[in-house]
């Protein structure tokens, strides 16, 4: 399946860049006196972005043994359900999420979190539910079962 322009620019990760992109924007530009308060928040903004690029990487590994796109505009030849892939259905997008939210805490972005439903609701809308739909089209009843089994993001 080839790629339309509009699908080649509307990428989960090009989502992300934009998001931290505003928040490391606000950081810098808008405080308006606003902070978490420390070594506490870049200490767990530390954890949350190092365990995001974590379960992205193990997500990408699982991607690689099955042989099947990591693109979500593109069907896949193969349904992961091992690794990571055992615990949640989506576990690049959770990995978004961390590291967006830990960026935020990092960058002392406080007036950024409204980003983190923003994004959630994008990642939901625009790749999730669409995937899932071609998912089952594409593997029916053993994909309906994994979905009874394994939730949507933890």
């Amino acid at each position: 399946m080839k790629l339309t322009l509009r699908q080649m620019f509307d990428m989960p990760p090009l989502w992300l860049l934009l998001a931290c992109v505003i928040a490391w924007w606000q950081a810098r530009n808008f405080t308006y006196g606003t902070s978490f308060g420390g070594m506490w928040a870049d200490f767990a903004g530390g954890l949350l972005v190092g365990g995001g690029i974590l379960l992205m990487l193990l997500a990408f590994m699982e991607f690689r043994t099955h042989k099947t796109s990591v693109v979500p505009h593109q069907d896949a030849n193969a349904l992961i359900t091992s690794g990571i892939y055992n615990r949640s259905r989506n576990p690049i997008y959770l990995a978004d999420m961390l590291i967006l939210t830990g960026l935020i805490l990092r960058w002392d972005a406080v007036l950024s979190l409204p980003l983190i439903p923003i994004l959630f609701w994008v990642l939901e809308t625009r790749f999730i539910v669409p995937e899932e739909r071609r998912l089952l089209v594409s593997f029916g009843m053993q994909y309906q079962q994994y979905m009874d089994k394994t939730r949507r993001w933890v």
